[in-house]
């Protein structure tokens, strides 16, 4: 009879695996203990072998995709049986329950429909007489609607820094009819369309919301109401500020009007011109008349170097002449910055399954236990000579790490608060030292462990951890090797690193973070003298350790490893 093969979980952090190869392909014969594939998962490559016997009559998943544990993988059996029934049990009372769903769904959905329909026609018929009119668009009335503009990627809003036009002004669809301040730069809104400018929503200073009406454009003589009448109150507040200044204002003598109508000119003509907003700027500051330069941007449009580069003629020269001292000394110290054009590249690569696992672990981790960290300074002028001691009569090479890890499992006997774990309802006081070694690899890191560590020598701990590390980097390890931890020591002290703090390797209730030593000047018997420090950090779960516990149990390691006479005890 046919049999499903199912992908396993080999390890205990294992969601997913991927078939990074098959050792079998369908019609071949296999009997029990077989390798029929290698399943990559979130610390290494395993072989998966068969506890089945017979023809391999299907296989699901290709090499390189990943399957959910559980999830069917192959099926086994006699040569020619029919196996598809296998393959649809596992669905069939899925799809019903889903098929009863959508129709429990679809007749909600008809019923919601329906009131819904019966709201509407009952508004529609109390609300007949007040919509008349509210169904005019901006097509009906051949005009187009100017919006504020999404500027930026962070852009919420805009800040109308100035009008070039005013209404009843003729536009062409590439005038710049106002310039926006957004949350990075000032920058010009185009108009897009032919026509007058029949309508200014946002008075100049006055903010606007992304995609909220600042202008209308369209023929002239548009009767644009109805259009306004669906508009919010804010629009309605803008039409009646622009009616009261439709109002007729106190009679002004000859010369003041001569004065403000020579000023109007002047900024009609410099807002038909094509410039940048910096460009206006720096013109008006100079008081030179935009229409008198030339520009060499893009169709004529002026830009800042442009406006700094202008001569006046013979007739402008008086005016410029009289431009104020410090005019003439920012015209000195302007620094005109160089344009650099460069290309936004990157490169996306799938993850890895130890890739993510490393995130979801950690994440879980960091945002579930409250951690808080400690930090020592520990003075390694014994340790050095110690180990450069043991080095010569031991045979294997001992790390300043394998003392460490040493130190650690001596001083977790003496803490066993330290050496627990959170368990929900109750706190896991653990009475063995497993101590996790975190290893970096290329796709990531593992965290093998040195088991019951307090009672080994440091020759035998250097070489558990040598042996671990090689099979790390071929990815060798099994379950057995990484399971089991109830403390960690991280350490990249060797990559130069003089302090850091790590992530909790959940369920332990604390980690170790090892720095490198460094040679610095130190303070013995009054004297300053040089001293080769090493800095660790011990990160704590607070729901297990306190602050109190976490500081005694550091004391105890600076003491061990002061003092390494005391680990050979």
């Amino acid at each position: 009879m046919a049999e499903v093969v199912k992908m396993p979980k080999m390890s205990d952090t294992m969601t997913e695996g991927v078939i990074a190869k098959w050792h079998k392909k369908v019609g071949d014969k296999v009997n029990s203990g077989d390798l029929i594939a290698e399943v990559e998962t979130d610390k290494a490559t395993m072989d998966f072998e068969s506890y089945q016997e017979g023809t391999l009559l299907y296989i699901g998943p290709k090499e390189g995709e990943a399957v959910a544990i559980d999830a069917v993988i192959a099926v086994l059996g006699e040569e020619g049986e029919d196996y598809e029934a296998l393959l649809k049990d596992g669905g069939s009372a899925s799809t019903e329950s889903k098929s009863e769903e959508k129709s429990d769904d679809k007749e909600e959905k008809k019923s919601e429909s329906s009131d819904k329909q019966e709201d509407t026609e009952e508004q529609d018929t109390e609300e007949e007489g007040d919509t008349a009119g509210d169904d005019v668009t901006a097509e009906d009335l051949g005009v187009t609607v100017v919006t504020m503009p999404l500027l930026s990627d962070t852009m919420k809003e805009g800040v109308i820094a100035q009008w070039n036009f005013k209404v009843g002004d003729a536009i062409k669809s590439d005038d710049a009819i106002a310039d926006v301040e957004t949350d990075k730069a000032t920058m010009e809104v185009t108009a897009y369309a032919d026509g007058t400018l029949l309508y200014i929503g946002v008075e100049a200073g006055d903010a606007a919301q992304v995609n909220e009406i600042i202008a209308i454009v369209g023929p002239e003589g548009t009767d644009i109401k109805p259009l306004l009448n669906k508009k919010s109150s804010g629009s309605k507040a803008a039409s009646s500020d622009s009616k009261k200044e439709d109002k007729p204002t106190e009679k002004k003598d000859d010369t003041t009007a001569k004065e403000e109508g020579s000023e109007s000119a002047s900024s009609s003509d410099d807002a038909r011109v094509k410039a940048s907003p910096l460009a206006r700027k720096i013109a008006k500051d100079k008081g030179i008349d935009l229409a008198q330069v030339k520009g060499s941007a893009e169709g004529g449009r002026i830009v800042k170097k442009d406006v700094e580069d202008f001569t006046p003629s013979a007739k402008e020269s008086a005016p410029a002449k009289e431009a104020s001292a410090p005019a003439a000394s920012s015209e000195k110290t302007t620094i005109s910055i160089p344009q650099y054009i460069g290309e936004e590249r990157y490169t996306e690569k799938p993850v890895n399954q130890m890739r993510k696992t490393i995130a979801r672990r950690l994440a879980e981790s960091l945002f579930t236990a409250p951690h808080f960290y400690l930090t020592i300074s520990l003075d390694m002028d014994n340790a050095m000579a110690a180990r450069a001691q043991i080095n010569e009569v031991a045979p294997v090479k001992v790390s300043f790490n394998d003392i460490v890890i040493k130190a650690v499992a001596v001083a977790l006997k003496k803490h066993p608060a330290v050496n627990s774990s959170w368990q929900g309802d109750k706190v896991r006081y653990n009475e063995h030292t497993n101590i996790g070694v975190a290893i970096a690899v290329e796709d990531g890191l593992l965290v093998p462990v040195v088991r019951f560590a307090d009672g080994k020598s440091l020759s035998h701990i250097s070489a558990e951890v040598k042996d671990f590390a090689g099979k790390a980097k071929a990815k060798k390890l099994q379950p057995s090797d990484w399971e089991g931890s109830t403390f960690t020591v991280s350490n990249l002290g060797m990559f130069g690193i003089d302090e850091f703090t790590s992530i909790i390797n959940s369920p332990d209730g604390a980690i170790l973070s090892v720095g490198a030593i460094q040679q610095v000047p130190v303070v013995k018997n009054g004297a300053v003298v040089p001293g080769n420090v090493m800095k660790v950090t011990l990160g704590c779960d607070h729901r297990v350790v306190d602050g109190a516990t976490g500081a005694a149990f550091l004391q105890t390691v600076k003491s061990l490893i002061e003092s390494p006479i005391r680990l050979l005890a």
